[in-house]
């Protein structure tokens, strides 16, 4: 099968703050706190009154007037995501009426800060070159009263605007990073996903219809004697059972979290069940033997899987390909790795693994090779030098994993 082969990812760029003017995102680029505007605005509010009670020069003093028209200026940020370049040059006049109106010193305040830093993050760059600009150009105006600035003034303003511009640029494209960072990890996630569900659709309607196929056709064979068909048809209709019992496991997988689980899932096939297969394969006319070589103990789930799904493959390779022959599977167990191989004597071999999207079948190698490199494994597959075809796996095996596989088996059981 080829379902294992993930569909076309579409190569686009993720969209980000500064493309189209949009409003300001709330995920993920900003802290949480920033996301409120009224708190914002309010701590913007509190800097600048704060700076114009405590002005240094002592200028005139503090009055209530002064006091509104500092308070007031702040107000525009409440619309400073819906409306940022308004709300810029809403807060550029109000400054600009403050400065004019009360002796206060030059200085770049915390609302035209946050101000001028929401345009340069939700708008593109001639809209924020502009802001940048009209934003130093107006500040020397108003802050001077018209005179000609000082250049203190001018190195002052023209530095706060860039900082201001350069922090929001930057932020903006480590968001951008972020975001197509997050969207690659995402894709890869469906599409290692894609492959596993295709590798056990693989395996097991490869397995299931290839011996319901053969049961059908030894029944038909041996109509005259209707013990065989008997038992050839009770193969059938168990290998359909467990075919459907696999195919819902697994779509209940694809479901999780979209209903409620009302039982347990069954568990996963492993290496103890491996004696199931020997059975199917041996009713379906193919004489399999299993030898154990070492000290046999408890696999981990995700090992058993994948020792139960390489010699189902390999059976069922041998069963469609291998013609008449005999098959020996052995499993050898190591101090820090857990051999399988699986071997028939037979003339045909399996299609080679495809080397192009549009190569023969043989996807049920690459399953395999897959499985085994997800556990850091090798797998080699190939003809024997005295006849038939081979396939062998080793896989690491960590000592204390036998033991939590003995924990995590006798949990399933209870």
């Amino acid at each position: 099968m080829s379902s294992d082969r993930t569909g076309n990812r579409p190569d686009s760029r993720p969209s980000g703050p500064g493309d189209a003017g949009e409003p300001l995102p709330v995920d993920g680029a900003e802290p949480p706190w920033t996301r409120n505007d009224a708190l914002v605005t309010g701590a913007a509010c509190a800097l600048n009154l704060l700076s114009y009670v405590l002005d240094p020069t002592g200028r005139g003093g503090v009055s209530v007037t002064g006091f509104l028209l500092v308070a007031v200026a702040a107000l525009p940020l409440l619309a400073r995501r819906r409306h940022p370049v308004a709300a810029l040059a809403a807060v550029l006049a109000l400054d600009a009426t403050a400065a004019l109106t009360l002796p206060l010193p030059s200085h770049f305040g915390a609302v035209l800060v946050v101000a001028l830093y929401t345009v340069v993050r939700s708008c593109s760059g001639p809209v924020v070159a502009a802001a940048a600009v009209g934003t130093t150009a107006l500040t020397l105006l108003s802050q001077s009263r018209g005179l000609v600035p000082t250049w203190t003034d001018v190195i002052a303003a023209t530095l706060s605007v860039l900082i201001v511009t350069g922090t929001g640029i930057a932020v903006t494209r480590w968001q951008r990073e972020v975001a197509a960072n997050r969207t690659l990890l995402a894709d890869r996630a469906v599409a290692d996903e894609r492959r596993r569900i295709a590798r056990e659709l693989h395996d097991i309607v490869a397995h299931h219809i290839t011996s319901m196929q053969l049961m059908a056709g030894g029944a038909r064979a041996n109509l005259a004697n209707p013990e065989v068909v008997r038992d050839a048809l009770v193969t059938l209709e168990s290998s359909g059972r467990l075919a459907l019992r696999e195919m819902r496991q697994l779509l209940d997988v694809l479901r999780a979290g979209d209903e409620p689980e009302h039982a347990p899932p069954a568990p996963q096939p492993g290496a103890e069940d491996l004696g199931r297969l020997l059975a199917e394969s041996r009713l379906a006319g193919l004489p399999t033997e299993l030898t154990v070589c070492g000290r046999e103990h408890p696999l981990p789930p995700t090992v058993g899987l994948t020792v139960f799904r390489i010699v189902q493959e390999a059976l069922t390779n041998a069963r469609k390909y291998a013609g008449p022959a005999r098959v020996s599977v052995q499993l050898t167990y190591g101090q820090d790795r857990l051999t399988v191989e699986v071997q028939d004597d037979g003339g045909g071999a399996p299609p080679p693994e495809p080397t192009s999207a549009k190569g023969p079948a043989g996807y049920g190698l690459i399953g395999m090779r897959e499985r085994v490199a997800l556990h850091g494994g090798t797998l080699t597959a190939g003809h024997r030098a005295d006849g038939g075809f081979a396939v062998r796996a080793e896989l690491p095996l960590a000592p204390e994993e036998a033991d939590e596989a003995a924990v995590q088996r006798g949990a399933v059981h209870r």
